[in-house]
């Protein structure tokens, strides 16, 4: 017990140097000890011996250490920073030298449009969004991006900036709603390198993958994210209008590799440093996290090529107003549409465009589609699906359709929607 934690009513402890010190004498036989009386003297022999005993301890611990401790106040204050080695480790792995491969080829890309200031007196180009985008082609003077269709969307200018910093003009030669895709070209001047295309439909699930892209703004251009492909052939509903109703359903891959706003139009590539999906979206919601979203190349790569030659993507139209059937109240789909009362899914034709390929084949207003090439249409979007994915301007396609309480089959030829 410390003094601080004395009790008051106990006596002082008597001297710990003992009155006589035992001495032990090694024998075969059993013997009690020998007590001698102390010599005189003996006080100063134990505080040499003490003194002696905490300097060899001293010594060991010099010895095992390396130099005594300093206390904690002292730590770092006889240090000599000439005396500090920094080693210098170059650290390359597989995935480094993919990202060097390919870094070069993902930009920046600044929507910018025109607006005042309060205090201007005209009218300036202004950010109004920054993405991201993949340069893959670089032909005759001209190098070609691949970005996001709504990274470009309104956009009067657009800026282009390069990893290094470097900026130039882009033009826009064009944009694809549907597949949220556009083509963008500029000055091949700075350009240093191209992406590579890679095959999205041989991916695996839990494939390692790498995003790069500029997420928040060019603040953070040149982010690299790793993760794997979470799933393959993912359905997402998309609505272009922003009424509540679904209008798409776009075909994506899904990652865990981080894609937040500004990643948009990047580059998602595998681990041969090949370009496998343009990052798109995430799913942003409190109770999600790591669902980051890209659109595969190989359903890229065609409207890619669209895009570029002819600045849209040319696809066969029928010339209709639709409506969903689970839309229109049951009383009128058995009345005025004459829908047996087992079908419930399909899509009402509202309207019929003149000269269209739709009157050519004699569909008729308040008709029900609900079969396309054999193909069940249960909705506007199945429709849109199977019409844009599966056909091409010029083919023939065979619909069944209920009118007035029957079922007919009608035949179509599939036309360009510039052509009537």
């Amino acid at each position: 017990m410390d003094e601080f934690n004395r009790p008051s009513n106990q006596e002082e402890p008597k001297s710990l140097v003992p009155d006589v010190e035992p001495q032990y004498e090694t024998s075969s036989e059993s013997k009690p000890p020998t007590v001698k009386p102390r010599r005189k003297g003996g006080f100063f022999s134990s505080l040499f011996g003490a003194v002696i005993g905490g300097l060899g301890v001293w010594l060991l611990m010099t010895n095992l250490t390396g130099a005594p401790k300093e206390s904690v106040g002292n730590i770092g204050q006889n240090i000599d920073a000439k005396q500090i080695e920094r080693l210098s480790v170059d650290v390359t792995t597989d995935m480094t030298g993919i990202i060097d491969k390919v870094i070069d080829s993902v930009v920046g890309v600044t929507n910018l449009q025109t607006g005042r200031d309060f205090w201007a007196t005209t009218e300036t180009a202004k950010e109004a969004g920054t993405g991201s985008g993949v340069i893959y082609k670089k032909q005759g003077g001209k190098a070609y991006i691949v970005t996001n269709h709504h990274v470009v969307e309104g956009a009067q200018e657009l800026e282009i900036t390069f990893d290094d910093g470097t900026k130039t003009a882009g033009k826009l030669v064009g944009s694809d709603m549907w597949t949220d895709l556009a083509v963008i070209e500029i000055d091949a001047k700075n350009v240093k390198t191209v992406a590579e295309f890679g095959d999205s439909d041989v991916l695996k699930r839990g494939e390692t993958v790498i995003a790069i892209g500029n997420p928040l703004g060019l603040g953070f251009s040149g982010s690299v994210t790793a993760g794997i492909v979470s799933g393959k052939d993912r359905s997402i509903p998309i609505d272009f209008d922003e009424d509540g109703t679904v209008d798409w359903y776009a075909d994506v891959l899904q990652t865990d590799a981080a894609i937040n706003p500004g990643n948009s139009g990047g580059a998602l590539i595998n681990m041969a440093g090949q370009l496998i999906g343009i990052n798109s979206m995430k799913i942003s919601e409190a109770t999600v996290e790591g669902i980051g979203l890209a659109i595969p190349i190989n359903l890229a790569i065609p409207i890619i090529g669209h895009l570029e030659t002819t600045g849209t993507v040319s696809r066969p139209t029928m010339g209709v107003s639709l409506i969903d059937l689970r839309s229109i109240p049951e009383q009128q789909q058995r009345g005025l549409l004459g829908v047996p009362e087992d079908v419930t899914d399909g899509v009402v034709i509202t309207d019929v465009i003149i000269n269209s390929p739709a009157q050519d084949a004699g569909v008729q207003k308040y008709d029900v589609i609900v079969e396309m090439d054999g193909e069940k249409i249960e909705d506007m979007v199945s429709l849109r699906k199977h019409l844009y994915n599966a056909k091409q301007v010029g083919d023939t396609m065979q619909m069944k359709v209920y009118r007035e309480g029957k079922l007919l089959e009608v035949e179509m030829v599939l036309r360009d929607g510039n052509s009537f």
